[in-house]
Order: C-alpha cells, then sequence, then structure tokens
C-alpha cells in the first residue's frame, strides 16, 4: 500500500502507532541529547552545582535556536503533508529544497549574533559572576553548530512526511549513542569539562544531519533534494513559515519565560535555584517528549486526511493522540510524586540543590494529566494549516497566562509562587483550548452534512 492510499484508508489507530512510535523515540533521544549534557555537567566534581547554574542560563539562547529549527522543520513538514494529500509531490520536493536552503542561511546568522551578543545576553538571562564563565563556554561550542543543528531537526521532521519515520529515529538515535560516549570520553578521561559537553552535542548532531541529507540525496526516499530546488523562494518560504510560526512563537515566548524566570529565580536571593530550575525542565522535558513525538506522528495523518477533506478521520487522530498522551502524562506524574529525590540526584550527585528541586518538581508537575489538551490541541490547528489560531493558543499557555502569573506569585509567595504559576496556567489553557477544539469540530458536521446533500 503506497503511502497516500495508507493514509488514506488504513485505520487510525494502527497508523498513529506507526508514525507515533518512531517519532516518540526520536523525540526522547532528542531530549537526551540536553539532559545527557546536564547529568554529566552536574556530576563535574566541585564544580557541578555552578556549572548546570551556568549551563541554565543558556537556555533562553538554546530555546530561541530550537524555535528556528521548529519554525523550518514543522513548518515544511505540515506544507509537504498537506502537498502530498492533494496529488502535488513536485510542489512538496521544491518546499523540502527551500527549508534546507532556509534553515542554512538562519543558521549562519543565528551562529554569527549568538557569538557576537552571548556575553551581554546571558547576563541579562540570570547570569552572575559565578555563573557566568560557565555558561560563555558552553554556549560559545553550542552556537558552532547551529547550521547542522537547523538542517538536521529540518530533514529529521521531513522524513516522517516523507512515509519513513524509522528512519527519522535511526537518525536520532545513532546522533544520541555518539553524545552519550563523547559526553563521557571528553568530561572524565580528557577532562575537558563544560567544554567538552558541548562539543559533544554539535559532533552527535552533525551525524543526524549527514545521515538526513544522505537519505534526501541517494537513499531510498520518495522526495529528492535537487540542487534546482535550493534557491530560496519567497513563495514556498512564507508558507513554511506560517505554518511553523506556531511552534515557533511557542518556544520564543518559552524562551522569554526562562528570562523572566532565570531573573525572579535570581531575585529570591537562591542562586542555585536557577540550575534547580535547569532540573526540573530536563526531567518534566523527558515526560513530555514522547508527547510530542505524538504530535508528529499525528501531524502527516491530520494534514493529509483533513487536506483530502476526510474530516472524520482528521479528528479521530486527535482524540486517540489525546487519549495517548493522556496516560502516558498520568504516570509521568505519579512516578514522580512518589519519588522526586530519585530523579534530581542523576543531576545533582553532590546534593547541593535537593532542598529546593523537590518540592519544586512536586509542584511544577502538579497538573500534567491535563497537559494533552493544550499542548496536542494547539498542534491539532497547525496540522489543519491554520496558523493563526494556533500560534494564538500556542502562545496564550506560555505567554498570556504564564507570564502574568509569574510576577504575581512571586510576588506573594516568593520561590513557592514561581513554583505554582505554571500549574495554574495550565488549568486555565486546558478549558480555553478545549473550547476551540470543540467549537473547530462543529464545523465538520457541517460541512459533511453539506457533502451528502451534494452527493445525493
Amino acid at each position: 500500500m503506497d503511502r497516500q492510499k495508507e493514509l488514506a484508508e488504513k485505520p487510525v489507530g494502527k497508523l498513529l502507532l506507526k508514525y507515533s512510535i518512531p517519532a516518540i523515540i526520536g523525540m526522547l533521544v532528542n531530549a537526551l541529547y540536553n539532559l545527557v549534557d546536564r547529568m554529566f555537567i552536574g556530576n563535574i566534581p566541585g564544580i557541578g552545582g555552578l556549572a548546570i547554574t551556568g549551563v541554565g542560563i543558556t537556555m533562553p539562547i538554546i530555546t530561541i535556536i530550537l524555535a528556528f529549527a521548529l519554525l523550518i522543520g514543522a513548518g515544511a513538514t505540515a506544507n509537504i503533508s498537506i502537498k502530498l494529500g492533494q496529488g502535488k509531490r513536485e510542489e512538496a520536493e521544491v518546499i523540502l529544497g527551500n527549508a534546507v536552503s532556509f534553515a542554512a542561511v538562519v543558521g549562519l546568522m543565528l551562529t554569527i549574533l549568538g557569538i557576537v551578543f552571548s556575553d551581554k545576553l546571558l547576563m541579562l538571562f540570570g547570569g552572575s559572576e559565578n555563573t557566568i564563565q560557565y555558561g560563555v563556554t558552553y554556549i560559545h561550542i553550542f552556537l558552532l553548530g547551529t547550521i547542522i543543528n537547523l538542517v538536521g531537526f529540518a530533514l529529521n521532521h521531513i522524513m516522517r512526511a516523507d512515509g519513513n519515520p524509522s528512519m527519522a529515529a535511526i537518525a536520532m538515535v545513532t546522533g544520541c549513542v555518539i553524545n552519550i560516549i563523547l559526553d563521557a570520553v571528553f568530561i572524565f578521561v580528557w577532562h575537558m569539562g563544560i567544554a567538552g559537553a558541548a562539543l559533544a552535542t554539535i559532533i552527535s548532531q552533525a551525524v543526524t544531519a549527514a545521515i538526513g541529507i544522505y537519505y534526501f540525496t541517494a537513499g531510498r526516499s520518495h522526495l529528492k533534494i535537487k540542487k534546482c530546488h535550493l534557491k530560496v523562494q519567497l513563495k514556498y518560504i512564507l508558507p513554511i513559515a506560517a505554518i511553523g510560526s506556531a511552534p515557533f512563537m511557542m518556544q520564543i515566548a518559552i524562551s522569554i519565560v526562562q528570562v523572566i524566570m532565570n531573573n525572579l529565580l535570581k531575585a529570591t536571593g537562591e542562586e542555585i535555584a536557577i540550575g534547580a530550575m535547569t532540573v526540573i525542565m530536563s526531567i518534566l522535558m523527558l515526560i513530555l517528549m514522547p508527547i510530542f513525538g505524538i504530535n508528529q506522528g499525528a501531524q502527516p495523518i491530520i494534514g493529509y486526511n483533513y487536506g483530502a477533506k476526510n474530516y472524520g478521520r482528521s479528528k479521530k487522530a486527535l482524540m486517540l493522540s489525546i487519549g495517548a498522551a493522556t496516560a502516558i502524562l498520568t504516570t509521568g506524574f505519579v512516578i514522580i510524586q512518589a519519588m522526586p529525590q530519585v530523579f534530581i540526584k542523576l543531576f545533582d550527585g553532590q546534593g547541593s540543590m535537593m532542598e529546593i528541586a523537590v518540592p519544586g518538581l512536586r509542584i511544577y508537575a502538579a497538573t500534567m494529566p491535563i497537559l494533552a489538551v493544550p499542548i496536542i490541541g494547539s498542534n491539532y490547528f497547525q496540522a489543519i494549516g491554520k496558523a493563526k489560531v494556533a500560534m494564538f493558543l500556542s502562545l496564550l499557555r506560555q505567554v498570556v497566562v504564564l507570564i502574568p502569573m509569574l510576577f504575581i506569585l512571586s510576588a506573594a509567595w516568593g520561590l513557592t509562587g514561581v513554583w505554582i504559576a505554571q500549574p495554574i496556567s495550565d488549568i486555565i489553557c486546558f478549558g480555553v483550548i478545549g473550547a476551540f477544539i470543540f467549537k473547530e469540530f462543529s464545523t465538520y458536521k457541517a460541512a459533511e452534512g453539506y457533502q451528502e446533500v451534494e452527493t445525493a
């Protein structure tokens, strides 16, 4: 069964498993890139606590890089899926070529700007005399890999739209294994410290990018990267940016929140609290990455069937995705509440932040069981090409509600207020995004009724 026929006819549940499981593996592996770095960094003898706090102040910059990666990767994937659903294979290949060139150009610009302004930015992002040296060392090396990071991330996303989610997972797993090995060698054998962690990351990202390039040039891909399609054309870049703008704005919002949060944490007088937040976010991302994998797996199913006006299958893909995500998040919630110390100790071998991080993790994870609706719901609107709605819903959780909550609650309860702000934002957004989904589904009933009349 070819890919188009499969997306149109194969049971949605089986399709979701086929596309989501490799994507979940890929996203977990993607999380491990930074996770493993932080685990090794947090256990560097004598300086682990300060070093991981130094990495914490670089997170807004790293998140901005991820924002552009998602802008291009998610935007190109959604456009390619829709074009394939419409039977326009040639246009899908043009979008692929434009996405590669766009990623390279943006990566070069981010590298230059990041290195030039990183020192000043890191101080604005919560740095201090004790931690800035670690942040500068890490981010300068990390930025050198920005081009390969963006190109590799985009191609890995597009592999799933090309109908080969397994290859995407293999590329990610290969890079991650190399990252883990090099982390151990560079940090503990060659004693390169935090610089070794950054170098290990960009080498492993280069391997992932190389696999993606090979797949779309010499491999057995359905779509091919062709030289004639590498010229950047605005008419193809704009649709990529339009659909990719929702996850892009989501990550930019996260970066803004990270800056605000770092400075609020620093203002509490507990500098190590920034390190604690870095650890908390690392743990939560490990649980959230499968949800993002489900998002990626569902995207081509939703996009293809929506483009083919088969709204019932798009709706079913969303509901099955929310159900699976809720099961994963609830399991993660139970484990975290039962034994937070076990997770934190992985990043804090010296125990310098345990007293702060344990209650912070328990509070921050309090609303995990309801996160499927806000996360997958906003992604649904992205997958069907409703970029403005998707952008608004993405910003709602991370900007419109969260930022005011951070200032209000931290002023009232200090450090505890910082921890509480995110769960309250999640509860509000659960209701709002759920209402948007319900309204969207009501339009399908009208459209399906109209089609039945036309057919009769």
